[in-house]
Formats: C-alpha cells, structure tokens, sequence
C-alpha cells in the first residue's frame, strides 16, 4: 500500500520533483560536464522521478508528470551513451503516453525519446519507424511555440550519426 502523505510533505515533494528536473536541464544544456556532474545529473533525473511517483499516488499529480520524469531519464542515459537504460526510460515514457493517452507536444517527446535510444543502440529500423512518428506527431502540435520549440529541440543533441 501506498503511504499516504500530508500537505505539508506533498509540497516538499512537489519543489523536490520541480528543483530536481529543472536541476537536470541545467546540467543537460551545460557544454562541458565534468563526470561528477554527469552522475549528478543521472541522480537528479531519477529524483525527480521518485518525488512525481509519490505525488501522482497521492492525487496531487498527473500522468504526465510520471511520462516527463521517463522521457527525461531517457535524455539523460541518450546523452550520456548509456544504451541499455535509454531504451529502458524509453519504453516506460511511451506506454505511460499511450496507457494515459497522452497527447500533443508530450506524444512528440514520447517517440522522440525512443527514436535517440534507438539511434544510441544502432538500431536503425527502430530509429527510422520512431523519427518518422516524431515528425508526423511534431506536426500536429497544436500551439505554435510548442511546435517551434519541438522542432528547436528535435535538431539538437545528439543522433549518434542517424539522419532527420
């Protein structure tokens, strides 16, 4: 059974999933990571993660918020060029988009991140069915900013030399 959790404790849980997953986007974006910060950024990920568990069992989060966590976990292990954990976060951010069926830019984002784990792991045919789902779903982003900003992103990073 689930712990049940008071409000005061499912607010700090709520900064923790937020400063944890803002934490890792920092260290995403930073250039140059030394190897502490890279493992720092791998535990922050899964913080954030477990924090955004505790509040979707207790009815103060979303779905999504569980799918984001799985989805930035996968970046992470991508970047990092860890294949095995890339594809794991992978698949667990899909089937929580299609279990809860998630929609719009998060859709994107779901095959977005198996198509990176597929192109870490050399898999071409996962990576070519996956990038042509990112594009179809990309296009369909209904608000202009997220769309642009799917697109912005889709182009950066790392595609371990798959083509777009």
């Amino acid at each position: 059974m689930t712990k049940k959790y008071n409000e005061l404790e499912l607010k700090s849980h709520e900064k923790m999933a937020k400063d944890c997953f803002n934490k890792t986007w920092t260290l995403l974006e930073k250039a140059n990571r030394t190897e502490d910060e890279d493992n720092e950024m791998v535990h922050t990920a899964h913080a954030s993660r477990y924090h955004w568990g505790i509040l979707v069992a207790n009815g103060k989060g979303k779905p999504v918020n569980l799918q984001r966590g799985e989805w930035q976990i996968a970046r992470v292990y991508t970047v990092l060029n860890r294949v095995e954990p890339a594809l794991h976060h992978a698949k667990l951010c899909l089937k929580l988009t299609e279990d809860n069926d998630i929609k719009d830019f998060d859709l994107g984002f779901a095959y977005e991140a198996m198509a990176r784990a597929m192109a870490a792991a050399g898999d071409k045919t996962g990576y070519e069915k996956y990038i042509k789902l990112v594009l179809e779903a990309g296009e369909k982003i209904k608000d202009k900013g997220d769309r642009d900003y799917f697109f912005e992103d889709l182009h950066k990073g790392q595609w371990f030399g798959m083509k777009k």
